[in-house]
């Protein structure tokens, strides 16, 4: 049986309504600041804290509910007769329905150019204790942070005159998550704001809820999309959806994929992906120009996949897509006609990302979860170490640098061991994800829709042997990209001579797993 109840919310949506349902029900209202005066203004009689507690609000509202009178009743348990002896003896009454959620930390941080001083303010003392309190004493006091559970704790109370101890468990359950996630908000904002981040002893994620989705990788699989917290320009996270059904877990992980190599672009671009891993990609004059460059690559993988672009999508690259069957197209916008030839498709997803080419901060990290822990590590935000050095008797061309610097962007970005070729600014072949790197250069001029010879090939990590600079002899390739640092490395710019290739090295690795 709930008598009495202590409001206090910062998020008052809703309180009014549920605060009035209460009084119907004869409980008692204990309230604070804001929320009581809220509530008086709208003819619901409360008490204050500090009239029920006998000590005034003090230090700018700091200290109102931390206070014996408050924790008892919240804490007492009700069939322990010793507790209610004290409580008789103190003189404090039970508490029985604890309804707060906390100060905007995550608004107040969200406001740019916040200073630390307003985020501190609005770290919550006395709405986190009471919560745990209540949270832990479940089974007699009912505990509500979230406006939407106001009706649910209400048909219980109409319907049977108690909330049922299954809800009060749920709502404690709650309780925990929700506090968790605000610690780990103060704690992330304050971690963010050094300049020298090391990995912390202890770490604590935390993310939001933004939908469940269909199923996971497979049908048999559940699934959930979670964003992080915070304004994430450049995320999928912040995309707005034009068009088609839900987003699958493959499609959010394939156009996040999608995401990160277009940001390698500043030039009008467009990207195709099929299973996370680049299937084509093309650099044009404008964005009709860059699509028909990615769709030459590979017109058979592309079918079913992803395509991202830098540029609005206009009418006439609109007409080329339709085409095919893809999944997705992400853009940073779509003209009215695009738009209306795109949607005669039922089923394509259209998404508007404005942000699309904002790039993560480089201190962003990069999570993969393992079994019994994850890993964690800076995003490789990088493309070399240093200046690009020529190692070969022959210096590629200014063009050959070019497409040097294209297919390097598109090997950092497919799964390792990986090999691209490229020419005039578009993909010809793609080898990725192979044991060996011999294997992935056979697969990238194997499966090359456009005619190989003449073209530049990156790798993403170094030569082991001298075998992958005679196979790309053997096709017609002119130039190759790739990091050096293996201890025979001259044999393969040995080759390189021999063959009559240029061939630069980065410095940098880019294994992608």
């Amino acid at each position: 049986m709930i008598k009495r109840a202590l409001i206090s919310v910062s998020d008052k949506s809703g309180i009014v309504e549920f605060a009035k349902k209460l009084k119907e029900l004869g409980v008692e209202i204990i309230s604070t600041g804001g929320t009581a005066k809220k509530l008086i203004e709208s003819d619901i009689k409360v008490s204050k804290v500090s009239d029920v507690t006998g000590f005034p609000e003090c230090l700018d509202g700091r200290v109102k509910t931390l206070h014996p009178v408050i924790h008892g009743g919240i804490l007492a348990i009700r069939d322990n007769e010793d507790h209610m002896d004290q409580l008789n003896q103190l003189n404090i009454d039970p508490i029985d329905l604890l309804v707060i959620n906390l100060y905007p930390f995550k608004e107040t941080t969200a406001k740019e150019n916040v200073e630390l001083n307003e985020a501190i303010e609005n770290i919550d003392i006395g709405g986190p204790t009471m919560l745990r309190s209540a949270a832990k004493n479940f089974k007699y006091v009912t505990v509500v942070t979230d406006p939407r559970d106001y009706n649910k704790v209400i048909n219980q109370l109409t319907e049977n005159k108690e909330v049922s101890y299954e809800t009060k468990y749920e709502l404690a359950l709650k309780v925990f998550e929700h506090t968790s996630h605000y610690d780990a908000m103060i704690s992330g904002y304050l971690r963010n704001r050094l300049e020298d981040k090391e990995f912390p002893e202890l770490l604590t994620l935390t993310y939001e809820k933004v939908s469940a989705l269909r199923y996971g990788e497979n049908p048999h699989q559940k699934a959930a999309f979670y964003r992080e917290v915070g304004k994430k320009e450049g995320s999928l996270a912040d995309a707005v959806q034009l068009h088609g059904k839900e987003l699958s877990f493959n499609n959010i992980n394939d156009t996040n994929g999608a995401l990160e190599l277009l940001k390698e672009y500043e030039e009008p671009t467009v990207v195709g992906v099929k299973h996370t891993n680049a299937c084509g990609v093309g650099s044009g004059y404008d964005i009709y120009d860059a699509y028909i460059k990615a769709y030459e690559c590979d017109p058979k993988s592309i079918f079913g996949g992803i395509v991202a672009a830098n540029r609005p999508i206009n009418s006439i690259t609109a007409e080329e897509i339709n085409k095919i069957y893809v999944e997705i197209v992400i853009a940073p916008d779509f003209d009215e006609d695009a738009l209306k030839i795109l949607k005669s498709k039922k089923n394509i997803r259209l998404l508007k990302l404005e942000s699309i080419g904002k790039k993560q901060n480089k201190s962003a990290v990069d999570i993969k979860k393992v079994n019994g822990g994850i890993l964690i590590q800076n995003i490789d935000s990088e493309l070399y170490n240093g200046e690009l050095k020529v190692v070969t008797e022959r210096i590629p061309t200014e063009k050959e640098m070019e497409d040097l610097k294209f297919a390097w962007k598109v090997c950092k970005h497919i799964k390792s061991n990986g090999i691209v070729a490229a020419k005039n600014k578009q993909t010809i072949g793609i080898g990725p994800g192979q044991v060996n790197r011999i294997w992935a250069l056979e697969n990238s001029i194997k499966q090359a829709a456009i005619e190989i010879k003449g073209s530049v090939m990156a790798s993403d990590a170094f030569f082991p042997f001298s075998d992958s600079v005679k196979a790309a002899a053997k096709a017609g390739i002119t130039a190759i990209i790739q990091p050096g640092g293996s201890i025979k490395d001259q044999d393969s710019i040995d080759a390189a001579n021999k063959y009559g290739i240029a061939m630069v090295f980065t410095g940098m690795r880019h294994f992608k797993h």
